[in-house]
């Protein structure tokens, strides 16, 4: 009787799969009100780099990429969901425009090679790691295309001011993916 009591039953796996979406679609959201404006940088400190990683890492290379899509795609629509309860496709061509992008090719790659990370911390930390430069390097090339700024200003502009809170990050999104990836994986 009490195996039964324990037994949680999943009924549909689809429903799962959308649940899980919409709810790093969420996250992702809500990260970007999480953010702390720098003076000498048009970029913000945000928190949805955090959810970008994990969305990827929990929710395997396709989902995750999707889920990114999606809060992308609802950002375009109208819902002001972007950093600064910005929204539209205007958005998209400023500033941050590069990061968002970098939010669907980090979050695919991330699916794809965090199971080498096992079940080593250090391998995950440096793989989440990884995919955070992934992320910022899309940031910077889109800067360098519509700024055309130096190499070492764009370093100073769209890497540097980003790397002690993103290692802090991954270390939490790793630390979280550990514990939770077998959850996860029976849910989708």
């Amino acid at each position: 009787m009490e195996a039964i009591l324990k037994r949680e039953i999943i009924l549909n796996k689809a429903l799962c799969r959308l649940f899980c979406l919409l709810t790093f679609v969420i996250l992702t959201s809500i990260g970007a009100f999480v953010r702390i404006p720098l003076p000498f940088t048009p970029v913000p400190i945000t928190l949805q780099t955090f959810f970008v990683l994990l969305s990827g890492a929990l929710l395997g290379s396709n989902l995750g990429a999707f889920a990114q899509l999606t809060y992308i795609a609802l950002g375009i629509a109208g819902m002001p969901i972007f950093t600064g309860a910005g929204s539209g496709l205007p958005y998209l061509i400023g500033p941050t425009g590069g990061y968002l992008f970098g939010f669907m090719l980090t979050a695919f790659l991330l699916g794809k090679f965090i199971r080498y990370s096992r079940d080593n911390l250090l391998l995950a930390f440096i793989i989440f790691c990884i995919g955070d430069l992934v992320l910022l390097s899309c940031g910077i090339l889109w800067l360098k295309i519509i700024f055309g700024y130096s190499l070492a200003k764009l370093f100073f502009i769209g890497l540097i001011p980003f790397i002690p809170g993103d290692l802090v990050k991954a270390f939490i999104a790793a630390v979280i993916y550990l514990r939770l990836k077998n959850r996860v994986r029976e849910l989708l």
